[in-house]
C-alpha cells in the first residue's frame, strides 16, 4: 500500500507539474493584442527560406503571412517557414511558447474554400488562414467552418459548426503544448474567449462590399481584410487610387467597427501607417521600416 500511495503521488505530481507548465493566456500574438485592445502590425512574404523566416522572427512586428495565391501551395516549405520562426532564445527570454510573430497564409480563392487546404496548414501549425475573395456570408460561413473542429456533445458555441479533421499531433508539437491544450485553444477568436485561431476574411470585390454587413455578422469571423486595393479597384472599373476605392475601404472600416471585429488594410508607407491606426484599423500590412517608424510617431513601442 505505501508502495502503491507513493507511485500515485508521483504520479499526481508530474500531473500538477505538467498541468502547471500549460501556457496561460492568448498563444497567438495577434489574438493576445486584439483582445486588450492594441493594433497589431505584420507583413507578406512569398519567401519561405528559413533565412527570411529567422529574420522575421525578429522583426518588430506581430504576424507575418505567406502569400500562396500568387505564389506556389508550398506546405512543405510552410512548415520549413514555421520551424524557422521558432525563436528559441525569444521564448526563454518570455518564459513562454507564445511566438513573437504568429504565421498566417493566403491561398488562391478556390483552394481556400477547400477542407483539405486549411485542415493542412492548421495541421502545420499555422494560427490563422486568410480567406480571399469572399463576396457572400455563405462563402464566409464556409471559412470558418473549415477552421473548426466538431462540436463535442454539449459543447458551447457550437455554431457555426466545424468540419476540421482532427489530428493534433503536428500542430501541438509546433505551438509548444500537449494534445488536450491544443485541441482546447484551436478555435476561431472571438467567438471562442479562449481560441487562438484567427479567421480573417478580405474584401475584394463590389459584390463583397455590398453584403459587407452579413460577411461580418457570419460568428467566427476574426477581421475583415482589404488587401491594396488592386483587386477592389479592378471589380470597381476604377484605378486603384479613385475615390470610390478609398470609399469601399471606409465602408468595410464602418462594418468592422459596427460588427465589433478587426479591421486589416494595406499602408504603403510610414505616413500611411500612422493615417490609418489613427483611422482606426486594427491591423496593419506594411514593410518593417514603415512599421518601425509609424510606431515610432503613433508612441505605440
Amino acid at each position: 500500500m505505501r508502495r502503491l500511495s507513493a507511485a500515485l503521488l508521483v504520479v499526481g505530481c508530474l500531473f500538477l507539474r505538467a498541468a502547471a507548465q500549460e501556457p496561460s493566456g492568448h498563444l497567438n500574438p495577434v489574438v493576445a493584442k486584439l483582445a486588450a485592445g492594441k493594433t497589431v502590425y505584420g507583413l507578406i512574404t512569398g519567401d519561405m527560406s528559413l533565412a527570411n523566416a529567422r529574420e522575421t522572427a525578429r522583426a518588430s512586428v506581430d504576424f507575418v503571412y505567406a502569400d500562396m495565391e500568387h505564389s506556389p501551395l508550398d506546405f512543405p516549405g510552410l512548415a520549413i517557414f514555421l520551424a524557422g520562426l521558432t525563436d528559441k532564445a525569444a521564448i526563454v527570454a518570455k518564459k513562454s511558447a507564445q511566438p513573437n510573430v504568429a504565421l498566417f497564409a493566403r491561398f488562391p480563392p478556390e483552394a481556400d474554400q477547400s477542407q483539405w487546404v486549411v485542415k493542412q496548414a492548421l495541421d502545420i501549425g499555422l494560427m490563422g488562414v486568410i480567406f480571399n475573395g469572399v463576396d457572400t456570408k455563405d462563402q464566409a460561413l464556409t471559412a470558418v467552418r473549415t477552421m473548426r473542429y466538431p462540436p463535442m456533445r454539449g459543447s458551447p458555441r457550437r455554431e457555426p459548426v466545424g468540419i476540421r479533421g482532427v489530428s493534433t499531433a503536428a500542430a501541438s508539437y509546433a505551438w509548444g503544448v500537449s494534445a488536450a491544450e491544443y485541441e482546447r485553444r484551436a478555435d476561431v477568436w472571438p467567438l471562442n474567449p479562449d481560441g487562438d485561431l484567427l479567421a480573417v476574411i478580405m474584401i475584394e470585390s463590389v459584390e463583397g462590399l455590398e453584403n459587407l454587413d452579413q460577411i461580418a455578422s457570419v460568428p467566427g469571423v476574426g477581421a475583415l481584410f482589404l488587401g491594396a486595393g488592386s483587386d477592389l479597384s479592378r471589380s470597381m472599373g476604377v484605378p486603384a487610387n479613385s475615390p470610390e476605392v478609398e470609399a469601399g475601404f471606409q465602408k468595410v472600416l464602418k462594418a468592422c467597427h459596427a460588427h465589433k471585429v478587426a479591421c486589416a488594410i494595406t499602408a504603403g508607407n510610414t505616413a500611411d501607417v500612422v493615417r490609418r491606426v489613427k483611422e482606426g484599423w486594427t491591423i496593419i500590412r506594411s514593410t518593417v521600416p514603415a512599421i518601425t517608424e509609424g510606431r515610432a510617431q503613433l508612441g505605440d513601442r
